[in-house]
């Protein structure tokens, strides 16, 4: 298959090129080449910017899909799909569970849950506006593609390279083992999807032809926060006490993969669409183990959110005050 990916060189991206191309399509990369501009020596790279509207290397070229993993803005997506037109077979957008309406979630929702009203134009993504712009993006590439579109809402993605750095605290924060401070509870549903597998769904709904929306959202098996927790720490071989503190003690702007209590039921979503199309289960041991393995061998550089070490000291402390 000839597959053009929009962006593929950063995190879900770079695993969809990865699986892309190790089982065999000719690859056509289309970013600014500034992420790791020497990666996947095999893929044919093409340079061009989406926000400033450069897309002259894609005016010539015929691809069985592109794959969109760089729009946030519909008038990038606009703009991809004017310039593409009828040259691609398939348009597979990457979107996001942000889309969904809150009010009224219920536990187990499907595809055909309510979403958010469409955004057309916002000068930042923040937590109001992205949401509501993803929607637009998938509007649009609905409405020009038809059967010919399909839609892939991943919940939070796990895995090397991630640069949300989710997974990633938990797992180094695991393998100092001790006292761990909580500014959530642990009882807290928890849905995580590895990088990986995404890639997986995504290139097989691809070779299939598959249109429609596909919830991406892992483990397997359903596990809370404090249950990913204690797998972080079995993998690290460590123990660890979960120990639950006031919410307003965990650090600005937010705190890895915590989730206020209305907001519970976005990390419960049905995955029954996107396993019955072919969405692996890798365990969430695996990787929560090449996770780990990854940030050690980069050195586990800062990661700008949750607690410092000092942070967290004061939280324990103040919890046993209480």
């Amino acid at each position: 298959m000839r597959i053009l990916v929009l962006g593929g060189t950063s995190f879900v991206g770079r695993a969809i090129a990865d699986d892309a191309l190790r089982g065999g399509a000719e690859v056509t990369l289309f970013n600014r080449g500034r992420t790791n501009p020497g990666l996947f020596p095999d893929a044919r790279h093409l340079l061009g910017d989406r926000d400033t509207g450069d897309l002259t290397a894609l005016r010539e070229g015929h691809w069985d899909a592109v794959v969109d993993v760089s729009g946030y803005h519909p008038h990038q997506v606009d703009r991809a799909a004017a310039v593409l037109g009828d040259r691609v077979g398939r348009y597979l957008f990457v979107s996001s569970h942000a889309v969904y309406a809150q009010d009224g979630l219920a536990p187990g929702s499907d595809e055909s849950a309510p979403l958010r009203a469409p955004l057309r134009e916002a000068e930042e993504l923040t937590e109001e506006t992205y949401g509501r712009l993803k929607v637009a993006c998938e509007e649009a590439v609905t409405a020009r593609y038809g059967d010919r579109a399909t839609i892939v809402r991943p919940g939070k993605v796990a895995g090397p390279h991630d640069g949300q750095r989710g997974l990633t605290y938990w797992a180094r924060r695991a393998a100092r083992g001790g006292r761990t401070a909580l500014p959530g509870r642990p009882e807290q549903p928890v849905q995580l999807v590895d990088a990986r597998d995404l890639a997986r769904l995504v290139l097989r709904l691809v070779e299939d032809g598959r249109p429609g929306a596909f919830h991406a959202v892992g483990p397997a098996e359903p596990t809370t926060l404090g249950g990913l927790i204690a797998t972080c720490a079995e993998v690290a071989g460590t123990e660890v006490e979960v120990v639950p503190v006031p919410p307003e003690t965990a650090p600005p702007p937010f705190f890895p993969l915590v989730r206020a209590e209305p907001l519970w039921p976005g990390q419960q979503r049905d995955p029954a669409r996107a396993r019955a199309a072919g969405l692996p289960a890798t365990p969430l041991a695996v990787t929560v183990a090449d996770v780990l393995a990854w940030d050690r061998g980069r050195g586990e550089p800062p990661l700008g959110h949750g607690f410092t070490v000092e942070q967290e000291a004061r939280a324990l402390a103040e919890a046993d005050a209480r």
